[in-house]
């Protein structure tokens, strides 16, 4: 049986040791990537943000997003985003352990979506263990939180701004702090 690629390893959570024969091509596809988005972040047209992002994401942007430049992202095929959604200035996503934006979210600026880490131990800190992160419908993500890797953020929920999200977030919740901690239930 042929092995999957490595963009599929990752997707599929395998953790990718450094010594990998296709560890090169993570690097490769993050330097064609960021030709993109260097366009994307000189573009000053929604129209072309969003044809840019959807080549960098591999997928179609919807006219109903919005994106105010400049977004990083490392490689992007492993980034969804649904419709309605707004990513507002100087955000960073590391996504070869995929990022699942769904409709109507909006995320405040300098937030951090980061699908990737390394084992603890010394010896093996050089690999990437990748793990999704999903924010789902309604939720809003505040002005520079960070949100690690593994992590899904819940329908309707908020994280306060500065937050550090290190663990799943219920429905319909405010967090906050570092870790951050549930606040207070939204009733709707």
């Amino acid at each position: 049986m042929e092995k999957a690629d490595i963009f599929e390893r990752l997707r599929n959570g395998e953790t990718i040791s450094s010594n990998d024969a296709e560890a090169y091509k993570m690097r490769e596809a993050s330097f064609v990537t960021k030709k993109l988005v260097v366009q994307m972040n000189n573009a000053t047209e929604p129209t072309e943000i969003r044809h840019l992002l959807s080549q960098i994401t591999a997928t179609e942007i919807h006219e109903s997003v919005t994106v105010f430049t400049p977004l990083h992202i490392n490689y992007g095929k492993h980034t969804k985003i649904g419709k309605n959604v707004f990513i507002n200035f100087d955000c960073v996503f590391l996504d070869l352990g995929g990022i699942t934006i769904d409709d109507n979210v909006l995320i405040a600026p300098k937030v951090s979506l980061l699908t990737e880490g390394h084992p603890i131990n010394p010896a093996e800190r050089q690999s990437l263990i990748p793990k999704p992160i999903h924010i789902k419908k309604n939720a809003w993500i505040g002005a520079n939180a960070t949100i690690l890797q593994g992590v899904t953020i819940g329908e309707n929920a908020v994280v306060a701004a500065g937050s550090l999200v290190s663990t799943d977030v219920p429905d319909n919740v405010i967090v906050g702090g570092i870790p951050a901690k549930i606040i207070k239930e939204i009733n709707a």
